[in-house]
């Protein structure tokens, strides 16, 4: 249990330690250059500007723990992810932003290949796929002196079909989601810390309540549940035009249900630590790769990684 609880608390104090570390820096009086270290997701549009972003994730895994940190072998799962945000400035101060979100997934089971999830297969036995989730989003920076401080604030609607017995697509809740986003540059505009601490809630019919021959139970194992994700990024420019970062997130999923009323009362947590980069391709488009190693989990967490690759356009 120590060690467990040592390495939840690894992540915390790493991004306490290095938000006091920025915060003792000043910036350099060299404006940045392109959208990739202006343009954070702490950082708001103008009012009649543009941001589009299609971002894609691919995760499998072949291991997963048990209820405890247990590790056990898995037929492999693959799960990809594309999630396209479109926002665009709404206010002369550069303080409101609003959008949409749009998710489509492509799930796959029973030892598939991973790269079989790209097929979009839906034959409801072992590989699922289609738009899953919408969400109304609105962006806010609400202290007008602190310009890299805002957050994101997103409620997810479940737009698939519910059917009974089917491998899992999606989380069958209605997802009311806030990001809060706050960032710093320093050592002459060469180095960025980016932080994030995500408040999230799920809302939906309990899984016992669910009617097994009509519903999917599996897709409700999330409802009335929160999830508190905290992550940070440590961003090196080596040019104008392209950054390299390292980043790490702690996550903890928690449900609230009494369980002696039926209620789910499920909670996990697990470290993530990864790797990526930006290039700026043009003015107004650039370009993101990145990876992402779950390194431990705790009650049925799984073990594998994320390989994503993004293209962002701000005009």
């Amino acid at each position: 249990m120590k060690n467990n609880l040592n390495k939840i608390l690894v992540p915390i104090i790493l991004l306490g330690c290095l938000i006091a570390y920025s915060q003792e820096d000043e910036n350099g009086d060299r404006q940045p250059k392109s959208n990739i270290q202006t343009y954070t997701p702490s950082k708001l549009l103008k009012k009649g500007q543009w941001d589009i972003k299609f971002f894609n994730g691919l995760y499998t895994q072949t291991k997963q723990t048990l209820e405890g940190s247990e590790k056990v072998d898995i037929p492999r799962q693959t799960f990809f992810t594309n999630t396209t945000e479109i926002y665009t400035g709404i206010s002369n101060s550069s303080r409101i932003n609003v959008g949409f979100v749009f998710q489509v997934r492509a799930n796959t089971y029973n030892g598939a290949k991973a790269l079989e999830a790209f097929k979009f297969e839906d034959n409801e036995t072992d590989a699922r796929s289609g738009l899953t989730t919408i969400a109304p989003s609105i962006r806010v920076q609400p202290f007008a002196n602190i310009g890299n401080f805002s957050f994101t604030s997103s409620v997810f609607i479940p737009v698939f079909k519910d059917v009974a017995s089917a491998p899992y697509l999606d989380k069958r809740s209605y997802f009311w989601e806030t990001k809060f986003f706050y960032d710093k540059t320093f050592g002459n505009n060469k180095w960025q810390l980016f932080t994030e601490a995500d408040l999230g809630f799920n809302f939906g019919e309990k899984r016992a309540s669910a009617n097994a021959s009509e519903d999917n139970i599996g897709e409700r194992f999330a409802n009335n549940s929160m999830v508190v994700p905290l992550s940070v990024f440590l961003s090196y420019f080596p040019s104008d035009k392209s950054t390299v970062f390292i980043n790490a997130q702690q996550s903890f999923f928690i449900g609230y249900d009494n369980p002696d009323a039926n209620g789910n009362n499920f909670s996990q947590n697990y470290t993530a630590l990864g790797f990526g980069g930006k290039y700026q391709l043009t003015k107004a488009l650039n370009v993101e790769v990145s990876y992402n190693n779950f390194v431990r989990g705790h009650s049925f967490q799984g073990l594998g990684e994320t390989y994503s690759f993004g293209l962002r356009a701000l005009f």
